[in-house]
């Protein structure tokens, strides 16, 4: 919950098998089950996502302060902040958060240049695992287990509506000894 205690910073992302997030702008899965997971995990807190990213989706994301990181000064949209930079959206989105109530931590949803930049200052990742190799052109990092531990962890058969079977996964990073 906001407040005066600053949100943590989580990643949400879906990673095929081979490291694959994203081909030619968009998805290559279609997973409605993990987008109504994906929808009640970050309603009411305040998302961060690249230019591209939002462009690929094509509207703000409902019940959500959207922010968008661009380099280009004069972008902008209907319904959401803008920052120049990783760091900027970061900031916007602790101080609004303050007036978020349902606020739990700041998401970061892409793409791949925002996750890796993102990795380093993130606390907890909420990764859905596709089960499933499939050809691509953009890429997470490999999720390093001497980094972050699992903590939960649910495998998903392809409903009806879903390319792919998943496991969904939450991984802390592990505290620094």
């Amino acid at each position: 919950m906001a407040g005066d205690t600053p949100l943590r910073i989580g990643i949400h992302v879906a990673i095929t098998e081979n490291g694959v997030i994203g081909r030619a702008g968009g998805l290559p899965w279609r997973l409605s089950t993990d987008l109504k997971r994906f929808r009640a995990d970050t309603m009411g807190s305040p998302i961060v996502m690249g230019r591209k990213t939002f462009e690929s989706v094509g509207r703000p994301l409902p019940g959500r302060l959207n922010i968008v990181v661009t380099r280009n000064k004069n972008w902008h949209a209907d319904c959401v902040e803008t920052a120049l930079s990783l760091e900027e959206a970061i900031r916007v989105a602790q101080r609004r958060a303050a007036e978020m109530p349902e606020a739990r931590e700041i998401c970061v949803i892409g793409g791949g240049d925002i996750f890796r930049e993102a990795l380093p200052l993130t606390e907890i990742l909420h990764v859905t695992h596709v089960l499933a190799a499939i050809d691509g052109d953009t890429f997470f990092p490999p999720i390093d287990p001497a980094i972050w531990a699992e903590t939960s962890s649910a495998e998903f058969p392809a409903g009806e509506r879903d390319s792919y079977p998943t496991r969904h996964t939450v991984y802390e990073r592990r505290s620094a000894a």
